[in-house]
């Protein structure tokens, strides 16, 4: 009997110790921090400063302890060169932690080298109504892909795929991501539970998402960077510039428009740029300061408006732009140089009539420095000069009008400080 006793003793010593650790081992997940999912959004064209973001966040999350890094995208293309794609493709398939990648919400693509970037990813997912596809020719190796995403490159090379054909096609997991909620709980790390919401019973993410987005400064470079903003930007600048070279005013025209064009020179040394459509642009807008000059629409305002049209469509290699920013650039740049710049000029000057030839004769003063060019006061009216002898003429010196070209006064020293006013 005792036999038997010893027997049962060291049979049941082990199966309450396994029990034990699988009580144990049971519990602990509930006693552990459930971790921390950054979720990173990604909008826009595929640039270096989005790249670079992109990067930078998967290496912090790699060195503080993430569980997993989840890419919300919603991007038309890459504007990387083909090493820059291929590195950063290969910093997501090389990241210590799961990456996936979520096209979403409703209506997002990821299409060329975006779609090739989301390839490159441990999990791929589409919201009901976004697409993935046209990549073109890879770029990123193929060993960078999935096998599921490169055994369907003939498909997604020239069109692309919605939610349902990626998940028939095995690029994304068979189950429904319609919010990023619903993709993250499918990540590999992401701790769970099951709960109960209006009498159905849903499963939630336990882990803790921590979203993140561009720096507002370098959410600045970013936003120049796209085609629509740098395009814009370029019109306005320049416009202002003229605006302010006509006016003479106090430099604000002119420093904006400095400004614009700085933050447009740094969007187009991003995005692919065909020359020609470069100076098509500048061409409509000196052929349109031609004919303000004149103060009347001509043969040169025509010009500029081909010049124009024809510049924004060609000015962008491979890139597209949308109807709406095509309408503001053409037909907003149009209108100001045509109408806007001569009315403002009259106003700014007084002059509401274009012949000034009757003016000749005149006399006046210097009110800013003629270096040949300058402003002078005639008949009570602030007008643009130029010296016709070239010579610096000082503020308060007296000046005679010898001649008009348009609204631009000839001036030549005055005899005397007195000032007339002859009868047209």
């Amino acid at each position: 009997m005792a036999v038997l006793v010893a027997v049962a003793a060291l049979w049941v010593a082990p199966a309450a110790q396994a029990r034990s650790a699988s009580d144990s081992q049971s519990k602990k997940p509930s006693n552990q921090d459930p971790g921390r999912v950054s979720v990173l959004k990604a909008e826009g064209l595929i640039d270096p400063v989005l790249a670079n973001f992109i990067e930078q966040s998967i290496g912090h999350a790699e060195t503080s302890g993430m569980i997993a890094v989840v890419i919300q995208l919603d991007s038309s293309g890459s504007v990387l060169d083909d090493e820059g794609l291929a590195n950063l493709a290969r910093t997501i398939h090389d990241a210590a932690v799961p990456v996936a990648v979520w096209v979403g919400p409703s209506g997002s693509v990821a299409l060329g080298g975006a779609a090739q970037i989301a390839g490159a990813a441990d999990i791929v997912g589409l919201s009901p109504g976004s697409r993935l596809g046209k990549t073109g020719e890879l770029v990123v190796p193929r060993e960078l892909l999935s096998p599921e995403f490169v055994a369907a490159q003939g498909r997604l090379e020239n069109g692309t795929i919605d939610e349902a054909q990626a998940r028939k096609l095995g690029i994304s997991p068979d189950r429904r991501a319609a919010v990023i909620g619903e993709f993250i709980i499918g990540v590999d790390g992401v701790q769970t539970r099951v709960v109960t919401q209006d009498g159905r019973r849903v499963t939630e993410p336990v882990s803790v998402p921590v979203f993140s987005a561009l720096p507002i400064q370098d959410q600045l470079f970013h936003t120049v960077a796209s085609p629509a903003a740098a395009y814009l930007l370029l019109l306005i600048g320049l416009s202002l510039i003229v605006f302010e070279l006509f006016t003479a005013g106090v430099g604000v025209a002119g420093l904006v428009g400095a400004g614009c064009l700085a933050l447009s020179a740094y969007g187009l040394a991003v995005v692919p740029v065909r020359p020609v459509g470069l100076v098509l642009l500048i061409l409509a807008i000196v052929a349109f300061t031609i004919d303000v000059q004149i103060g009347v629409p001509r043969f040169w305002s025509a010009v500029g408006g081909v010049s124009l049209v024809a510049g924004s469509i060609l000015v962008y290699d491979g890139l597209s732009q949308s109807w709406i920013t095509l309408l503001v650039g053409i037909v907003g740049t149009a209108l100001f140089m045509i109408f806007g710049m001569p009315a403002m000029v009259r106003t700014r000057f007084s002059t509401p009539t274009i012949g000034r030839e009757w003016m000749a004769g005149d006399h006046g003063e210097v009110v800013a420095p003629l270096t040949p060019d300058g402003v002078v006061r005639v008949r009570g009216a602030l007008w643009p000069a130029r010296s016709v002898d070239a010579g610096a003429l000082p503020s308060g010196a007296a000046i005679e009008v010898v001649d008009a070209e348009g609204v631009l006064l000839l001036v030549a020293p005055g005899a005397d400080g007195t000032v007339s006013h002859p009868t047209p």
